[in-house]
């Protein structure tokens, strides 16, 4: 399952097979029936994939103070949504509904959401549910793995008083986008020409205060920032870092724009993992693909980091800074990541090795470039498979 099963299930278990008894020197295995693998595959949690993607987190983070990226001391962590496609069967209609395409087909789609730190690159929680819950609650939820100088970033689909009392009550910093007509306190902020200005914020009028722990007249204090980007448009921001003096007006853009990794992210996940060829049909089959992609993204980031000084170093003296091939490094990672785990060889022999693929395979980076994004390019024709600038790595 970690091994990046985007073929027939037949092959990929012959591949299998032969590798770890000719690479790996387990010459005891013997082949086995696509059946027997679904069978056995439905003994497994798919949560111990999470379980190992929080050991190598946590070990990166205790272990590597050096190494570990910060903001003036925060983890800069972005929470963001998205919807996959999933196979069409009863199972997983009756759990995650029914929707139609453009076409009026049926289609079956869950709604992904991920807390990601934007500095180090790694899924820190991820949840696969239904269309039906929404982002804002899923957002909730990551917050238990959050903690003291944590920063979330969030985009203007997110803000509404309830998120931000989580925050408040658990003592975690935010910064979101939110629109000019959020509420009166941002239409009147943005009319006064201000570039930031501090206000006790309320529950609105058509906020749910029923179970809830505040009352109408419970109060949180935000900070609203202005940020004008360069066609004119008025951007509005608000955090809880109020300290004018130790966070200028000026950083917040800069800041807010870090929030773009957990974009890329989707990117990897959808078009360079693969995660919605699923190897199987069941939403057992389904949650394990899902959370073992992101405990892989997580190996791929945890090799990437560590090399990533010795690239600094290297960058002194060439005309443009180079970073890891994304797509190639998950090609390469295929078997590699197997043999992690079982090969008889040491794991640091393993990793050496990986290291130095991962740095054959560099790309420069070419700053100040930009694209105009548009929304509805795949609206009404069938999205390319392929990419003319990206071949399938896996």
């Amino acid at each position: 399952m970690m091994n990046f099963i985007t073929k027939s299930l037949a092959i990929e278990i012959e591949n299998f097979v032969s590798f770890l008894n000719n690479d790996c020197g387990i010459s005891t295995l013997k082949s086995f029936t696509k059946g027997a693998f679904v069978q056995n595959r439905n003994k497994i949690k798919p949560e111990v994939f999470k379980k190992l993607s929080s050991i190598i987190i946590d070990e990166f983070y205790e272990d590597n103070d050096a190494s570990v990226k910060l903001w003036q001391g925060f983890r800069i962590l972005a929470v963001d949504g998205s919807s996959i496609a999933l196979p069409l069967t009863k199972e997983l209609m009756k759990k995650y509904g029914e929707t139609k395409n453009q076409t009026k087909t049926s289609v079956v789609h869950g709604r992904v959401s991920v807390l990601y730190d934007a500095l180090n690159n790694f899924v820190l929680d991820g949840i696969l549910a239904p269309k039906s819950v929404g982002e804002r609650a899923l957002a909730i939820k990551h917050l238990a793995y959050c903690k003291l100088k944590d920063l979330v970033v969030y985009d203007r689909g997110y803000p509404c008083f309830d998120l931000i009392y989580e925050h408040h009550k658990r003592h975690v910093e935010f910064l979101m986008r939110v629109k000019a007509s959020f509420s009166t306190a941002t239409k009147e902020f943005v009319e006064s020409g201000k570039s930031s200005l501090v206000i006790d914020m309320f529950p609105g009028k058509n906020t749910k205060i029923k179970d809830k722990e505040y009352d109408r007249n419970f109060s949180i204090k935000v900070r609203m920032i202005r940020v004008e980007l360069p066609g004119g448009e008025i951007e509005i921001l608000l955090t809880s870092l109020l300290d004018k003096k130790k966070y200028k007006d000026g950083i917040f853009k800069d800041l807010y724009y870090k929030r773009w990794k957990v974009e890329t992210f989707y990117d990897e996940l959808k078009n360079k993992l693969k995660v919605e060829h699923f190897s199987g049909y069941s939403d057992n089959s389904i949650l394990q693909d899902f959370y073992a992609a992101l405990f892989v993204s997580n190996i791929q980031s945890l090799i990437v980091n560590d090399i990533e000084e010795e690239l600094q170093q290297e960058n002194k003296n060439t005309k443009f800074q180079y970073k890891i091939n994304t797509n190639v490094s998950y090609g390469l990672l295929k078997n590699r990541i197997i043999s992690l785990f079982f090969s008889d060889k040491d794991m640091e022999t393993i990793m050496d090795e990986l290291r130095y693929l991962f740095k054959r395979h560099l790309v420069p980076i070419r700053p100040d470039r930009s694209f105009q994004r548009n929304a509805n390019k795949y609206r009404n024709r069938i999205r390319p498979k392929v990419t003319k600038n990206q071949k399938d790595a896996i």
